[in-house]
């Protein structure tokens, strides 16, 4: 297991839970148990005024062998701990490790050897993808910010979809991440037509929010290149989330 922030420790396999707690950072403890021992980590980082604030979901680690995104997680649940003014005004819902049994393994698919971001909203019947499918129903999220990384991409890139502000904060987040790893800018990336790595399309089964919500949520998956140094796929994901919730910030303003 990684590193974890200092202010979290891990109890064998099971959650996390906080050392510490801040008055707007606390953490929830998900059920059901999706294996002996195993759950999958909801860190929650509240605004300052109770009750006010855009709620944004950031999951990763769906696929377990796709290590930039947890890590560039924990990354922001530290930043968020520190209360910085950037978060006064958002609720941030973390979900740092999406398929527990797949990162223990090393593996793209979870212990069932499914895929899970083939089965949402398709009556799947692993937990995991129940669980999350759950929370998307029940917290009814304003942002979803997906992170992943790929082993046949040369650059960052990212798929938009739900709101018409996706394409929109995508472009920033992408310019600000390529100071750090280059852009993918060929025309098809992932079989899909792209224009300077951003991909309006997606498969079937992706996790999205749920059908019929109501009103379109952002949705955004980020992606970095898995064979580029850890270190620079965590800094440019973190750089783009960032990029992506100040942006996002003052087009509400």
């Amino acid at each position: 297991m990684s590193a974890l922030p200092s202010f979290i420790t891990y109890t064998g396999d099971s959650i996390p839970r906080p050392l510490t707690r801040r008055r707007h950072f606390v953490l929830r403890e998900p059920t059901p148990e999706i294996e002996s021992g195993t759950f999958i980590p909801k860190i929650i980082s509240k605004p300052l005024n109770p009750g006010f604030g855009f709620k944004f979901a950031i999951f990763a680690g769906i696929h377990g062998d796709e290590e930039a995104g947890t890590l560039a997680a924990f990354d922001l649940i530290r930043w968020a701990s520190e209360q910085p003014v950037e978060l006064h005004d958002y609720e941030l819902h973390i979900y740092p490790v999406c398929n527990p049994t797949g990162r223990r393994s090393r593996t793209r698919h979870s212990g069932s050897g499914i895929d899970l971001n083939r089965q949402f909203w398709n009556e799947s019947d692993e937990p995991e993808v129940q669980y999350l499918e759950g929370e998307l129903r029940r917290e009814k999220y304003d942002g979803i910010i997906s992170l992943h990384s790929d082993e046949e991409s040369d650059g960052v890139y990212g798929f938009v979809g739900g709101s018409f502000l996706s394409e929109h904060l995508l472009k920033p987040a992408l310019r600000a991440a390529s100071k750090i790893l280059p852009r993918n800018d060929s025309q098809v990336i992932d079989g899909f037509l792209a224009d300077h790595g951003i991909i309006r399309e997606g498969y079937l089964g992706m996790l999205t929010a749920p059908p019929g919500q109501g009103f379109n949520a952002l949705e955004i998956v980020f992606e970095t290149p898995s064979l580029a140094p850890m270190s620079l796929q965590v800094s440019a994901t973190v750089v783009a989330v960032k990029t992506i919730l100040a942006r996002y910030r003052q087009l509400q303003s």
